[in-house]
């Protein structure tokens, strides 16, 4: 039986050492921030994203105030992460939704969260669990991926993985679960060439058993 506790427990421990970028969620609390950053940092680098959320927060820090940025700004602002004119044009556009449908205020519902153009169920976790404090699992690859390499679910895409998580992960564990592991699979677990011979939570892995 794989021992879910002592593996957060060596996480946790082997976070503290690592990038100060994986961290970026956990510097906001407000869910407008959160969903935001999480919409930049879709498919761009946390040493990309952290520098652009900054700058874009120099632009604007609520629905309302970024419903009057100018695109052609905010592009310039987030440059270079990935298809930032896109995302620039998204950004905008789901703040004035916010502010004309949900009087500024993002909702506290995946499935709401969901019907916003970009968001799917990955980010609207994101803002759910960091945003409003509230138990959900935020399963992107690399908790897709690790929790199969571990034998702790058996899934074949990170919709599956999110609920079987949520049939077995400890609940005391959904909200920080996601930032613990893109940072080992950042570090250490990594897609082709994983770090097993530094890998904290080897001796619970199903791969190397």
């Amino acid at each position: 039986m794989i021992e879910i506790d002592e593996i957060v427990k060596n996480l946790k421990d082997a976070k503290q050492q690592k990038s100060e970028f994986v961290g970026l969620m956990d510097s906001f609390n407000d869910p407008y921030l959160v969903l935001i950053a999480c919409i930049l940092s879709l498919r761009t680098n946390d040493k990309t994203t952290y520098p652009a959320t900054l700058r874009m927060l120099e632009l604007a820090k609520t629905p309302q105030e970024m419903a009057q940025v100018k695109e052609e700004d905010l592009s310039k602002a987030i440059y270079p992460v990935g298809f930032y004119a896109n995302k620039a044009k998204q950004i905008i556009k789901l703040s004035k939704e916010l502010v004309e449908k949900y009087d500024g205020k993002v909702p506290c519902d995946i499935d709401e969260l969901c019907k916003f153009n970009g968001v799917g169920r990955k980010t609207a976790n994101l803002v759910i669990a960091r945003g409003f404090n509230k138990p959900a699992i935020c399963v992107d690859v690399h908790v897709h991926r690790i929790f199969n390499r571990l034998g702790y679910v058996k899934t074949k895409n990170p919709e599956e993985t999110e609920f079987a998580l949520r049939e077995k992960l400890p609940q005391k564990y959904w909200i920080e679960i996601n930032t613990l592991i893109v940072t080992h699979g950042q570090n250490c677990c990594k897609p082709q060439k994983p770090n097993c011979n530094n890998c904290p939570i080897s001796k619970y892995c199903e791969k190397l058993i």
